[in-house]
């Protein structure tokens, strides 16, 4: 129930402020209408009261005197010939409206009555009542007030009582239809001139409201389209500022408000961008410049362990250790310019490269590097080969091998699956290792990332953090996606080539 409530309010701001006016519309439309109804029934009923005192107990005598008026009638109420008149053998009907009704009462008992049907005085002027209509006249209290009673054969009747000479109760009546009729023609002719004042205000106040927040739509649009643009890295270009309407307005004032932000925004931007570049600078020369030196101090190592000449042992680790560690910091120096040259969106290799015999090859060298681990294949029964750099996406293929490798205890199924999917390549790494810690996870594509404590707990600690964003960045420039899913006992990184890149042979 709450659900269907939410969905049927109004979302944007222009249907909330149009349905807002059409409902206060509406409401005061009900309020002039409900006041000008009980005005209306107020006055008409007023003006049958009036009727009422005028009409008198006239009717009603003449029913209990068979017609005859009563010789101690006042002269006021006699005709002109001053005799006594008579109206017909049931009552004198003389100068009274159609509808009129008149009854006598007696001890609470209905003795005499008549309804005027028609203006011929000879009509006939019996009526019916059933016995609750009696009551309902004889609860009429007799104090010359008019009250309102519905019978069940007259319907709505104003009617009034007063004491007659001979201890009875005369009743003289008119009928409600007349006013009833008129209050509903007014409640129908209400109800359709508000009803097309509502459509007709409906539309025009939509068509204003959608004129008067013009400008803030166009904010709305120009903050869609920045919050579209990556903004993480790289140069970014924003779109035209929004039109800045008057500026004593609130829409003008959002507008000038958001424009000095985009302002703000794109100086900020744009210093970030250009440190950007410097870094990458500074990321490329200086890798290139240590690239010289690197292999120098490697080469002169290698040299002085081949001397033919007797060496202490000491002298002999010291030279090994310098020649590990000037291949490592080879290694992080060509990583580091690999990911500069990346950075600066050099195109890399575009020629087929057959997947399945790479990973074949990748698992062969990763299970000699690591016999102690356990090593399984899924792979489909047709090669998949897809467009990219061969040497780049086999770097991929050994960073996560290694990490699977390095990051895992002895033991561990490291399983490597390729299939297609959705006309694209799927290849994933498996392991049933202690998983990545989840602190780790959210940035562990990025560069110099490492946990403080190794899923293996006896690996060796030379790693730089860069395996992994090496791979993020050599797939990115393919078009492709790498994603992690980590947990104790399942860690999966998985690797997708967009689709037009695929092929099945």
């Amino acid at each position: 129930m709450n659900s269907v409530r939410r969905l049927s309010r109004p979302r944007t701001l222009r249907a909330r402020l149009t349905v807002g006016l059409v409902v206060l519309l509406a409401v005061s439309c009900a309020a002039v209408g409900l006041a000008a109804v009980v005005e209306l029934n107020g006055f008409l009923t007023q003006r049958v009261d009036e009727q009422l005192t005028q009409v008198g107990t006239r009717f009603p005598e003449s029913l209990e005197h068979h017609g005859q008026l009563p010789d101690d009638l006042p002269q006021s109420r006699k005709d002109s010939t001053g005799g006594t008149p008579v109206g017909d053998e049931h009552g004198d009907t003389r100068r009274l409206a159609t509808g009129t009704f008149g009854a006598r009462l007696l001890n609470g008992e209905v003795t005499n009555m008549g309804l005027i049907r028609s203006g011929d005085p000879s009509a006939d002027l019996s009526v019916d009542l059933t016995a609750g209509d009696r009551k309902w006249l004889a609860a009429v209290p007799a104090d010359g007030r008019p009250h309102t009673v519905d019978l069940s054969v007259l319907d709505g009747y104003r009617v009034v009582a007063r004491p007659g000479r001979d201890k009875d109760v005369l009743i003289v009546g008119l009928p409600l239809e007349p006013v009833e009729a008129a209050v509903h023609r007014l409640e129908l002719v209400a109800g359709i001139v508000f009803g097309l004042a509502l459509v007709a205000t409906g539309v025009a106040g939509a068509c204003w409201v959608r004129w008067s927040l013009r400008p803030l739509s166009r904010v709305a649009a120009t903050a869609t389209r920045v919050s579209e643009l990556p903004l993480a890295s790289g140069e970014v270009a924003l779109p035209p500022r929004a039109p800045e309407p008057d500026s004593r307005s609130e829409v003008g004032r959002v507008a000038a408000a958001f424009n000095r932000m985009l302002g703000h925004v794109e100086d900020a931007l744009t210093k970030r961008h250009a440190g950007e570049e410097r870094l990458r600078r500074f990321a490329a020369d200086a890798s290139h410049e240590l690239r010289t030196p690197v292999a120098s101090v490697r080469g002169h190592a290698e040299l002085a362990l081949l001397h033919p000449g007797p060496v202490p042992p000491e002298v002999t680790r010291a030279l090994e250790r310098i020649a590990a560690e000037s291949s490592r910091m080879g290694d992080m120096v060509d990583d580091l310019l690999l990911l500069a040259r990346l950075d600066a969106g050099r195109p890399l290799e575009r020629r087929p490269v057959d997947l399945t015999h790479m990973v074949l090859d990748a698992v062969a060298d990763a299970r000699a590097a690591g016999p102690d681990h356990r090593w399984t294949l899924d792979l489909p029964e047709e090669p998949v080969t897809v467009t990219g750099d061969t040497h780049r996406l086999h770097q991929v293929l050994a960073n996560l091998l290694a990490n699977a490798r390095l990051h895992t205890p002895v033991g561990t199924k490291v399983t490597v699956t390729l299939e297609t999917e959705d006309g694209s390549a799927r290849l994933s790494v498996h392991d049933d290792g202690p998983g990545v810690p989840e602190d780790v996870q959210p940035g562990v594509f990025e560069r110099f990332t490492r946990a403080e404590h190794r899923r293996r707990q006896d690996a060796p600690g030379g790693g730089a953090g860069l395996g992994l964003s090496i791979v993020a960045a050599v797939v990115e420039a393919h078009g492709g996606s790498v994603g992690l899913e980590s947990r104790p006992g399942a860690t999966t990184f998985t690797v997708r080539l967009p689709s037009g890149e695929v092929s099945n042979w």
